[in-house]
């Protein structure tokens, strides 16, 4: 069983709408852009990502995009990690296990893709607070593109005001997600 640390709400569900960063439709202009380390949440994010040349540092795939299994060849493209990390997070929420696999990815040495089984939508917000301000998060706008997060004040505002209005333990998550970004 998942130790989930946080569920989202239905009423927060609108928020996540918004965009946190520009949105980008080239992928050699986003990462023109792009700090590093570069986090990457979703698998077509991360598929463009590699298509492009550039493994991301850590990045999150759940072989699902738009609630629906991604193309085999999207899947089978998705490679060239140093590691892969195995991890169970349900639709919705935010588990100690993904936090805890984000944090290991983001302070060890190479590569490190995140196998979620569950749903890995919501690793953006919890990446914004774990990455120094050089990095950059990326995730997907369904049917727009993909969003270059800029990890400055504003965004983890909005990032560390979304997670502490969950249904939880916000402060488990913060105590896990900020040990990784104390140096930020």
């Amino acid at each position: 069983m998942a130790d989930v640390l946080l569920d989202l709400p239905r009423e927060l569900r609108s928020e996540l709408k918004e965009p946190m960063g520009d949105i980008y439709t080239d992928t050699a202009v986003l990462l023109s852009d792009a700090g590093a380390p570069l986090v990457a949440v979703g698998d077509m994010v991360t598929y463009h990502l590699l298509e492009a040349g550039r493994v991301p540092d850590l990045a999150l795939v759940d072989e699902r995009t738009k609630r629906s299994a991604v193309e085999d060849d999207v899947t089978a493209a998705i490679t060239g990690f140093d590691r892969t990390v195995a991890v169970d997070n349900p639709a919705g929420t935010l588990t100690r296990e993904l936090l805890a696999a984000m944090r290991d990815g983001l302070d060890g040495n190479g590569t490190t893709l995140v196998d979620v089984e569950g749903e890995e939508d919501l690793a953006a917000l919890p990446a914004v607070l774990m990455v120094p301000g050089t990095a950059s998060v990326v995730y997907g706008q369904p049917d727009e593109g993909m969003v270059l997060v800029a990890p400055d004040g504003g965004v983890r505002e909005r990032a560390r005001s979304i997670l502490s209005r969950m249904d939880g333990d916000p402060d488990a998550v913060f105590e896990l997600v900020e040990r990784a970004g104390e140096d930020s």
